[in-house]
């Protein structure tokens, strides 16, 4: 998860800016008519994260990671005892990136925009006598935008909580 978020952060960081990535189009009075993704930008980012990630779970299986004994034989009682023991990983299938956008009401004239980006990895946990496959999924916001829209002349809340009758049976 450490080098998945490293990966992020540092790719999204250099490369994510909202104004180049949402294109915001606007009618003749400055209302907001349309959001347009840069669909190339954003899977280039992605890609770049996948790699990356990649790249580092790779050299970190290459050096392996030392447990304790106990801790690999899942003894709660012995977790931090025995020698250390090097475990390696290796990436297998694939590292996937996709994305997910969110509006949601943020008061009466203004729109919250979120973009969160979803990395998904398959590794094979190897060590002696046994070898297990994990998937490790991850979101990650990467994004959060307040739009604002006209006042509105008039507003009526339709809310229904706590509308309506309740009968006691006695």
């Amino acid at each position: 998860m450490e080098i998945i978020y490293s990966s992020i952060i540092n790719e999204y960081s250099k490369q994510f800016n909202y104004d180049d990535i949402i294109h915001v189009e606007k009618d003749r009075e400055g209302n907001i008519t349309l959001l347009k993704a840069d669909t190339l930008k954003l899977n280039k980012i992605a890609c770049d994260v996948a790699l990356d990630s990649q790249k580092q779970l790779k050299l970190l299986g290459n050096n392996g990671v030392k447990l304790p004994l106990g801790y690999i034989l899942q003894n709660n009682l012995l977790a931090q005892l025995g020698p250390k023991i090097t475990v390696y990983m290796n990436p297998i299938g694939y590292i996937e990136t996709k994305y997910e956008s969110e509006f949601e009401s943020a008061g009466i004239n203004q729109t919250r925009h979120k973009i969160y980006v979803q990395v998904q990895a398959k590794l094979r946990i190897v060590i002696p006598l046994k070898k297990e496959d994990i998937e490790v999924m991850s979101e990650v916001p990467i994004s959060e935008t307040i739009i604002v829209g006209k006042i509105p002349a008039t507003s009526i809340n339709m809310g229904l909580e706590g509308a309506g009758f309740k009968l006691n049976s006695r």
